[in-house]
């Protein structure tokens, strides 16, 4: 499943990514309403969380620019008042969940409104080329043989094919799976990169871009 976080404050941002990550799902951030119209306009998503009190382009503004591509959206915000609620709800947005949060309550909610609007459906695919993979039950197929991999190879290969196309940089990789916190480290990564290719025989389709990163070609 993948997410798109819209939160000004950087804490939080950084809050909600590490922990939507951590249970599974893909998550992309940004911090205004413009960049959240922008990101929608180039990438699909399954669930928006959206702040409301955005510099620039307020929550509403972006809400109501989001309804054209039909995105279950998640009110995240301060403003507590039963009138904010009731005209969140009224607006169209799946849930209103207001600051400060449980993360707990908070993935539960997100798992609701996901389920709502069938997006945890265990029969949804990702396929590339002769890959696929089942996103709820994280089984992998190439050529309709069953491959194993470690937790990291497969959040690596979901990101690769998610990306498909595009030169991903080798520093932007291994935040996205290792984290934002720890320290790049290029012989992990070009490892998983060499194991992953191996089992899924790969070849060529995985181009290593030298001295940038890496291509899955789309």
């Amino acid at each position: 499943m993948k997410i798109l976080v819209v939160e000004d404050n950087p804490a939080i941002n950084k809050l909600l990514v590490r922990t939507l990550e951590k249970n599974g799902y893909t998550v992309y951030s940004v911090f205004t309403g413009k960049e959240a119209a922008d990101i929608i306009e180039q990438q699909e998503f399954d669930l928006v969380l959206l702040d409301i009190m955005l510099p620039e382009i307020d929550g509403y503004e972006v809400f109501a620019y989001m309804r054209e591509y039909d995105l279950p959206v998640i009110f995240l915000t301060a403003k507590d008042q039963l009138s904010d609620r009731v005209s969140g709800l009224r607006s169209g947005a799946e849930d209103y969940i207001t600051k400060p949060f449980d993360l707990e309550e908070l993935l539960a909610r997100v798992e609701v409104v996901l389920r709502r609007n069938g997006k945890n459906d265990t029969n949804k695919l990702l396929r590339w080329q002769y890959i696929e993979i089942n996103e709820k039950t994280r089984a992998v197929t190439a050529r309709n043989q069953a491959v194993s991999l470690t937790p990291k190879e497969y959040e690596l290969l979901l990101y690769l094919i998610r990306n498909k196309g595009i030169i991903l940089p080798r520093e932007k990789i291994y935040q996205k799976i290792w984290g934002r916190e720890e320290e790049p480290n290029s012989r992990t990564l070009d490892l998983h990169i060499q194991r992953i290719r191996n089992k899924l025989q790969l070849g060529q389709d995985l181009r290593t871009i030298y001295g940038v990163g890496y291509l899955l070609e789309g």
